[in-house]
């Protein structure tokens, strides 16, 4: 049977965020788009719409509402702290870094503002650091979550598509995946691949890779925007850098299965350089889906600062890799320790008041725009219904009454036999002293009494400190924590039109790269780490690049 054949302006391949930016902004240039993807339509929006849909701003209406003094520079100090740059290859991402800094300070609010995106008005603290004011982190709050989370912010690209898609000017081909980008005289002038079976495969589960036919396309321009490699397990590990320790030998999956980096290596073959591919980031507050959608499904908690955080033997981590400060830090220490996993020590006022879960699904409150239940999710009693459920139903967690029995629990789970219960209770018991007074030596509970001076911090994120063993505060609760997989950091590198580029430096024609394919822009605009909040807003600003520079080109 012949190839299946069509041809268009601008050819996209990938439908997450970057994707539909990219096509939007070449439809509004009056190009005509095709749109292709493995995955079934149910996917429009790609790993961005399971997101939690944080944002990175600098000095943003909502920080100065609450106090917040921010600026450029002082957002560029910690942007350049947090990446390390140290590479050659650094000379791209560099200027990536500067212009991504430059969009979240200027137009980037309000262009998302115009097109109906809006924000929950308290600014989050993600990425605390802990280190010295050159060092890596955020000085100040910066993550404001989408009114509406992940699909809020995917809704208005969306639209634009299928608004186009309705008058003709775009075509979009689920089922459709790439095996080879076509070459003419040097330059890329579409792609190839294979037609899969039609799947009725809901959002974000497995769809069959069944063969039923064939396809070619014709491009003037073509944007790879296929997202990572973090459902890809044998990729991540690949590519594991010394740096962070032997990679787990177990893991749970932040993404689903088809974010599998296949189209990194096809954008290879045609002429690009990927660069900075040890480069990724992954959490280390995973934990087992009770209820999964895709292979090894985890979820990250999103946690608030007061957890006690223990290895898988018992002893405290050291300062200041406490809960939501140093990611990569934390990772690299606990893979250090022999074990894949580690424990939080809580109580349930700390549960009430600081763990949110991360992904659009945990939280119907802010993704479906429900104040009401914002407000008793928020500030009611009890743990938010997500965190419950997992509370109820995770296989990862351990609510008792009392010291000895959470430890017996702890013990009693995979791998709990490591557990030391005399460290266990030495260090709880140590942490409670500590609590006495107003002053202490215990820097992480100096910091938790520092963070409610925040008012947004007092408001919703951190509890006020209190012996976690009071009964009052209880019952007791553990968390097992294993290493989520989710972003790369490297990718393909691209000059500031997201134009990908060969290894001598030069454009290589007719190509353009955007979103986590470019590790967000230039092949890895935020180094070493990132400050969160830049993952989706990286996705924004390069796939608007790339679908201007690929409209004015053709």
């Amino acid at each position: 049977m012949p190839p299946a054949t069509h041809t268009a302006d601008v050819l996209i391949i990938g439908w997450g965020l970057a994707g539909l930016v990219a096509a939007s902004e070449a439809v509004a240039a009056g190009k005509r788009v095709v749109i292709v993807d493995q995955e079934p339509r149910t996917n429009l929006g790609g790993q961005a719409w399971w997101s939690f849909g944080g944002l990175f701003f600098i000095d943003s209406p909502e920080q100065r509402r609450f106090g917040i003094k921010d600026s450029l520079e002082l957002a560029r100090q910690d942007w350049f702290g947090t990446a390390g740059f140290d590479r050659e290859e650094d000379a791209w991402p560099r200027q990536w870094a500067e212009a991504y800094l430059q969009f979240a300070h200027g137009e980037k609010r309000s262009w998302l503002r115009e097109k109906g995106v809006g924000f929950f008005p308290v600014v989050g603290w993600a990425e605390r650091g802990g280190y010295t004011a050159l060092g890596p982190g955020n000085s100040v709050p910066r993550f404001h979550i989408t009114w509406g989370t992940g699909p809020g912010l995917v809704a208005p690209f969306q639209a634009a598509v299928e608004a186009g898609e309705a008058h003709g000017r775009v075509t979009i081909l689920p089922r459709h995946r790439v095996s080879a980008l076509t070459l003419t005289g040097g330059a890329v002038t579409g792609a190839s691949g294979d037609i899969l079976a039609p799947s009725g495969s809901a959002r974000g589960y497995a769809s069959s890779r069944e063969v039923v036919g064939s396809f070619e396309i014709t491009a003037g321009a073509t944007i790879v925007s296929s997202g990572g490699i973090g459902g890809n397990h044998d990729l991540v590990r690949q590519n594991w850098p010394a740096r962070l320790g032997t990679p787990p030998q177990t893991m749970v999956t932040g993404v689903p299965a088809y974010v599998d980096g296949s189209m990194l290596a096809v954008t290879e073959d045609a002429g690009a350089r990927l660069i900075n591919r040890d480069r990724m980031w992954h959490y280390v507050e995973g934990i087992q889906n009770w209820d999964p959608i895709w292979p090894d499904h985890g979820i990250r908690i999103l946690p608030g600062p007061s957890s006690v955080w223990l290895d898988a033997t018992g002893i405290r981590l050291p300062v200041p890799l406490f809960p939501g400060f140093d990611t990569l830090g934390t990772l690299a220490h606990l893979r250090a320790t022999g074990h894949d996993h580690s424990w939080f020590v809580l109580s349930q006022q700390i549960i009430e008041k600081e763990f949110t879960l991360s992904g659009s699904e945990q939280n119907p409150d802010l993704t479906g725009k429900d104040v009401r239940l914002l407000m008793k999710s928020r500030l009611g009693k009890g743990a938010a219904a997500p965190v419950q459920a997992f509370m109820d139903n995770g296989a990862d967690f351990v609510v008792r009454d009392n010291l000895d029995d959470l430890i017996a629990g702890m013990r009693a789970l995979p791998g709990g036999e490591a557990l030391d219960a005399e460290r266990v209770r030495l260090e709880i018991e140590a942490r409670d002293r500590e609590i006495d007074n107003d002053f202490t030596k215990d820097a992480q509970i100096a910091m938790l009494r520092s963070a409610r001076a925040y008012r947004g911090d007092r408001l919703i994120r951190t509890a006020s400190p209190h012996r976690i063993l009071d009964p009052a505060s209880g019952p007791l609760i553990a968390v097992k924590l294993h290493v989520l997989t989710r972003k790369s950091l490297g990718g393909i590198e691209t000059d500031l039109s997201s134009r990908a580029l060969a290894p001598g430096g030069e454009p290589v024609p007719g190509l353009y790269a955007a979103g986590e394919a470019a590790g967000f822009g230039g092949g890895g605009v935020h180094g070493y780490r990132a400050l969160e909040g830049t993952f989706v807003g990286g996705c924004l600003f390069s796939g608007r690049a790339a679908g201007r520079a690929a409209a004015a080109a053709v």
